[in-house]
């Protein structure tokens, strides 16, 4: 289905996320049941996720200069609050946090993005690539030992230690078939998710110059993002 335009008057410029949302996340935290949430939906309504659309929408013009192509939308890019609970333990029907997610066009499983989540006590601000397929690490790992001197340009830049100090993600513990223990590149070859992330107190969102903070850190992500996508994409 085409994806509609985009009414980016409808959503004033963002001006920190609102407390009144944290109180209504805090809230939930406590009372995870339908009944509760229905009851209190104007709330979360007028104070999480319109707030937060109008937070997507305020970062739609600089993440098209900084990465053009990428898909940002208010409401497509923005995660459900409701959970997906048919293969989970924990029945609670609904997430307690906010998140979004921005990436290049088509599903965001397909690619490496940007990713911005809000909860009580929390902002975290991540990018990367978080559950990639057998066939995506495939590729990955093909444009490491490909160019391993563009890889390590990436992760051992003095800005990308000094913003995120290593790259984060689970790991296998043996080599993965077909390349050698002795592979000089072994150690990130046996990465299975290529993740990094700043987080900051619940307060980070709620001020007026948030959006700035986003798209600096997002810059910071930006080559280890476009190293992933160019070899996904290849």
């Amino acid at each position: 289905m085409k994806t509609p335009p985009v009414d980016f008057e409808a959503y004033p410029p963002f001006t920190g996320f609102p407390p009144e949302g944290i109180r209504f996340l805090r809230q939930l935290k406590r009372h995870n049941r339908r009944e509760w949430f229905n009851a209190h939906k104007t709330e979360y309504e007028e104070f999480v996720k319109f707030p937060m659309e109008s937070l997507i929408a305020s970062l739609a013009g600089p993440l098209e200069k900084l990465a053009p192509g990428t898909f940002v939308h208010p409401k497509k890019s923005m995660f459900r609050i409701y959970r997906d609970t048919r293969f989970s333990k924990n029945k609670d029907p609904y997430k307690t946090h906010v998140a979004a997610i921005f990436h290049p066009k088509g599903p965001w499983q397909d690619a490496a993005g940007f990713y911005l989540h809000i909860e009580p006590g929390r902002t975290l601000l991540a990018g990367g690539i978080y559950m990639p397929d057998g066939g995506q690490l495939k590729k990955i790992r093909a444009a490491i030992t490909r160019d391993p001197g563009a890889f390590l340009g990436v992760v051992r830049s003095r800005s990308f230690r000094k913003s995120f100090g290593q790259l984060e993600g689970d790991k296998l513990s043996r080599a993965p078939l077909g390349y050698s223990p002795d592979d000089p590149m072994i150690g990130w070859l046996k990465f299975k998710q290529f993740i990094v992330y700043n987080e900051w107190p619940e307060g980070a969102a709620a001020k007026k110059n948030f959006t700035g903070l986003v798209m600096s850190v997002y810059g910071k992500m930006l080559p280890l993002v476009c190293f992933l996508n160019n070899a996904l994409h290849r």
